[in-house]
């Protein structure tokens, strides 16, 4: 009866049931789902509180995000495992929105913003996150470790009865990195000694009692915020119903979207390549547009996947939805009965907790591939890793991935080359092979190819071996074609697809038909297309 159970709670859960052979393991399984979750939540306590401090929202706006994008992505998102809620990186863009407009707008962006990503979902759009290739992968893996242990830093900092930040001193700095560093011994002592508790809980625990009990003088999570809340509400954005409106939170909403969308999509594929998942970037947006635009109605600033708690869950052994929902769930245990005992858990354990995470993070392996990678590839992981330090993860993303399709085009573009013959079918004929893709970036070198006053009177443009790919390739064809006939010579072309011989066959170039010309599809006007079709 009890493995009955355990099997059909896991289906549910979209568990893997075959890992469920007998109901020890079952208990096993959903003990180690359970404590990753717990440990998830009190990881996220400090994390929404210190967002929503930078977005300039009160810390139950950030709390109630974390709960409801959570809990909602937990259940439909398109990994098992990943940790969504409020970030620093969409903290960052509300700035100025609630600076200049206040909070009703905030809601209204993050209600706009969600739908946005309902569409990319629908739409499909979360497919191009293939385009960003591994070195670019690599470069914001990196750079977000950094950024993760930067903002730990920062946590060394208390605030003044003026509200000012300074540097902690003496004893309270001294205990402070004395138990980080003890942390961090902890969360990799205990899987060596024990599996039953992931190590971070572990650590958070056994530090706790040990400051609670000496009463040791350091920052707790409670002199951040008290995160004691009751239940969110449902709560319309109180806004005006106007195209003004509109025009202020559509930029800041696109943004937040889009943002939210590259941040949760490369968590998502970072998560599938530990735990051998692949696929469901549109089931991902589609779940945090639904969350988002659901917190939006009740009082959360909104949120993405978050890579570091991300992190947490997995190497605590969280690899469900069950972890994720967990910590969801124990999020709101805590601000509705259980924020006295987190606040008073030592911030200094919670810093230990993320500079493991950190560790954890940083591909340490890149380092050594910079020397053997091409030096193309090395360049792009290194200024992904500088622009999403020094600026945010999205434009080091858009960067990282401008600048590996130049490095692409340009190699494309210097492969392009020619072997004349003499033409075994037409005497006194002289066949060129063209090797290499013809595009934008190769017609350059393709027209230096040629040499019109040399050749014969017959000249065979052979495509076997080349792929002719946009507008600027056909011109370049034509081009050469011109300088041919120009010069009272013959051209022929062999082995175009169909998109190629009957927009050339326009010019009165001479194709010549065979059985095995390629079937490819080329890049052309739509409305070309559509004049071949009505045609």
């Amino acid at each position: 009866m009890l493995k009955s159970n355990f099997s059909s709670f896991a289906k549910n859960f979209n568990l893997n049931n075959s890992n469920l052979k007998d109901s020890s393991y079952s208990i096993s399984f959903f003990r180690i789902e359970i404590l990753a979750g717990l440990t998830v939540a009190i990881a996220l306590v400090p994390e929404a509180v210190a967002f929503a401090f930078v977005a300039g929202v009160p810390p139950l706006f950030g709390l109630y995000a974390a709960f409801i994008v959570g809990i909602i992505t937990a259940l439909f998102g398109g990994r098992p495992g990943m940790i969504s809620g409020a970030t620093g990186a969409l903290a960052v863009v509300m700035i100025s929105l609630v600076e200049d407009y206040g909070v009703e707008y905030l809601f209204a962006t993050v209600v706009l913003m969600g739908i946005l990503q309902i569409l990319a979902g629908i739409f499909k759009l979360g497919k191009f996150i293939r385009l960003v290739p591994q070195s670019v992968m690599l470069g914001f893996v990196n750079g977000l470790a950094i950024v993760i242990g930067l903002a730990q830093i920062r946590q060394f900092q208390t605030m003044d009865k003026m509200g000012e930040l300074h540097w902690m001193t003496g004893d309270m700095m001294s205990f402070s990195i004395l138990l980080v560093a003890v942390t961090m011994f902890i969360i990799w002592a205990t899987p060596k000694i024990t599996k039953i508790i992931p190590g971070p809980l572990t650590a958070i625990i056994i530090i706790s009692a040990f400051v609670i009990y000496f009463d040791v003088g350091v920052p707790v999570v409670g002199d951040l915020a008290s995160i004691s809340g009751g239940l969110p509400q449902f709560h319309m954005p109180i806004v005006p119903f106007e195209i003004e409106t509109l025009l202020i939170i559509g930029p800041y909403a696109i943004i937040l979207a889009t943002i939210g969308l590259i941040e949760s999509l490369l968590t998502l594929n970072l998560v599938g390549e530990i735990t051998g998942k692949r696929g469901g970037a549109s089931k991902e947006c589609i779940a945090q547009g639904a969350a988002n635009t659901v917190t939006g109605f009740f009082g959360g600033m909104g949120g993405c996947a978050m890579i570091g708690q991300s992190m947490i869950n997995v190497k605590s052994g969280g690899k469900s939805r069950l972890s994720a929902s967990i910590a969801a769930l124990f999020l709101l245990f805590f601000i509705l009965y259980g924020s006295f005992l987190i606040e008073l858990i030592p911030i200094a354990a919670l810093v230990g907790v993320m500079f493991m995470v950190v560790i954890g993070t940083f591909a340490w392996n890149s380092l050594r591939l910079l020397t053997k990678v091409p030096k193309s590839d090395a360049l792009v992981i290194i200024l992904v890793t500088v622009v999403t330090v020094a600026e945010d993860l999205a434009v080091a993303v858009v960067v990282g991935v401008i600048v590996s399709a130049l490095v692409f085009a340009w190699n494309s573009a210097s492969r392009i080359h020619a072997i004349g013959r003499d033409s075994k079918t037409e005497k006194g004929a002289k066949v060129y092979e063209i090797d290499g893709p013809l595009f934008f970036g190769s017609v350059e070198s393709f027209l230096e190819l040629f040499k019109p006053d040399n050749d014969p009177k017959v000249v065979i443009l052979d495509f076997n071996k080349s792929k002719v790919v946009d507008q600027s390739a056909l011109k370049a064809i034509e081009d050469i074609a011109e300088r041919y006939q120009n010069t009272g010579r013959e051209i022929k072309l062999r082995h175009l697809s169909r998109d190629c011989h009957y927009l050339l066959s326009r010019t009165g170039q001479l194709m010549i038909d065979s059985d095995d010309d390629p079937e490819y599809a080329l890049a052309v006007d739509y409305s070309v297309r559509l004049g071949k079709m009505n045609n």
